[in-house]
């Protein structure tokens, strides 16, 4: 219950002002309510009210604008901020000028209650420093889509901006982790220092601790003159470490170092360096899957986990397809490419094709489409066309039947070659790909059979010793059955 405490509302939406007064009405809230920002803030500045919810488009006044206002005459007075554009730049200004909290329009009412009781409860904090904050004239997306999935991420990109809290960013390849790591460094605390990008999946695994690191003149063969390393070229900055899981064992026990302590040494130096940089790392991998097969450490894991973003594959947000359409569309005439745009039946085709490659698969077909097409309205003949071209050729009779493990194989494995944008990794990718088959096949066969290794053997065509062998090369649970 709320001890009479009293909601300021402001909405030009009558139906909205009336739904919001009657809710928060029965739980027993007083309610004042307003169509004008003129209004509101006189209420503010007369000291009225314990919490404001404020919508942002109103006839006098921007909300968002009197979010930085209300909280220089009263602190400790938490907003609100609703609005039916619910873009990510909306749930960044919101955050960054000091709202408590962003809905999008429409909005559950049990949602706005849970917020409305959040705030009143919250303890007092000081309001986040506006200095330096730039309004984006030209409002450039960095990150595009008005799905609930990607509300909700807007919400947490907005947040993060105002900390240096390290970030885990998962998602299959293509779906935008990079773009997320750029947004929270171009509108955080740390955006006038370096944005620094490594891909660990791109490196050979023995130059990886120089790259992180840098290293001393001599270190190794090879190094005539000292390496400046990642983490000292992003100092004051972000280092975006890039599918994070592809990182060797011996990197994985440094950087664990670095976050405990702070600082870092070079390859072959001994003089300890303090680590200035806010840690946003990406994978496509199940890390936690890695962790059970030894293969990624735990407590580094838990490390870099502070604050999990999960990046939905396209094919769970159909709904974005129309914007992201247009929104790559206008990218490619910025780039010089003609103008285009999608009929409803083009986009309705857009939304049947399931999106392996996710956005960046869009993007490319956007691209191709506005190259390629004289027609100003692209159509869903082209668009068909285009996509069963990008679709890899179905075997006569095979493809009508189920996949095949070798298809299934196969297609795993262009994945896989797909997420490496410069090129395959350098080493192991025999052991490693057949590492991923071992592992679920013994799975099964040991399930199978209970944990009976003798059957298991006899099952798998394997000498029991060459069993156990790989059951401790891969970090497989021993189960003693029944059997």
């Amino acid at each position: 219950m709320s001890d009479s405490r009293t909601i300021l509302i402001a909405d030009d939406d009558r139906a909205i002002r009336t739904v919001l007064s009657q809710a928060l009405g029965r739980s027993g809230y007083q309610v004042r309510a307003t169509s004008s920002a003129s209004t509101l803030w006189r209420w503010v500045e007369d000291g009225e009210g314990d919490l404001v919810i404020t919508d942002v488009v109103m006839p006098d006044e921007n909300g968002l604008d009197l979010v930085p206002r209300i909280k220089r005459v009263r602190p400790e007075l938490r907003v609100v901020v609703m609005s039916a554009q619910s873009t990510f730049m909306t749930a960044l200004k919101a955050a960054q000028r000091g709202a408590f909290e962003y809905l999008p329009k429409p909005f559950d009412l049990k949602e706005l209650l849970s917020v409305v009781e959040r705030a009143l409860a919250a303890p007092q904090v000081p309001a986040p420093d506006e200095a330096g904050e730039e309004a984006d004239p030209a409002e450039r997306l960095p990150l595009v889509g008005r799905s609930p999935a990607m509300q909700e991420i807007y919400r947490t990109v907005a947040r993060l901006t105002t900390t240096d809290l390290t970030v885990m960013i998962t998602g299959e390849s293509g779906t935008g982790k990079e773009l997320v790591a750029r947004a929270l460094h171009d509108y955080g605390r740390r955006r006038g220092g370096p944005f620094v990008a490594i891909n660990m999946a791109a490196i050979p695994r023995e130059l990886i601790e120089s790259e992180l690191f840098g290293h001393e003149r001599g270190a190794f063969t090879g190094a005539l003159n000292r390496g400046i390393g990642r983490f000292e070229q992003a100092a004051g900055g972000t280092l975006f470490l890039d599918e994070i899981g592809d990182m060797p064992p011996e990197a994985q026990t440094r950087l664990l170092r670095v976050l405990q302590e702070g600082e870092f040494t070079t390859v072959g130096g001994r003089n300890p360096i303090k680590a200035n940089v806010r840690i946003v790392a990406a994978t496509h991998r199940d890390l936690r899957q890695s962790i059970r097969q030894g293969m990624f450490r735990e407590d580094l894991f838990y490390r870099l986990n502070v604050v999990p973003i999960r990046l939905p594959p396209l094919r769970e947000r159909l709904e974005d397809i129309p914007l992201l359409a247009r929104h790559f569309l206008d990218r490619a005439k910025g780039a010089g490419l003609p103008g285009k745009q999608l009929s409803l039946e083009a986009v309705e085709r857009l939304k049947q094709h399931s999106w392996p490659g996710n956005a960046r698969e869009l993007e490319n077909l956007m691209r191709r489409l506005a190259a390629l097409y004289p027609q100003e309205t692209i159509d869903a003949d082209a668009v068909g066309a285009e996509l069963s071209e990008a679709e890899p050729p179905a075997d006569s009779g095979a493809a009508r039947g189920p996949e095949t493990l070798e298809q299934a194989v196969e297609r795993h494995l262009k994945a896989f070659v797909g997420a490496h944008k410069d090129g395959l990794p350098v080493r192991d990718l025999y052991d490693r790909v057949l590492a991923e088959v071992e592992r679920p096949l013994l799975r099964l066969v040991l399930g199978a059979t209970r944990g009976n290794q003798i059957k298991a053997a006899a099952m798998l065509g394997l000498n029991r010793n060459t069993l156990r062998k790989k059951i401790r090369e891969l970090d497989l649970p021993v189960v003693r059955g029944l059997g």
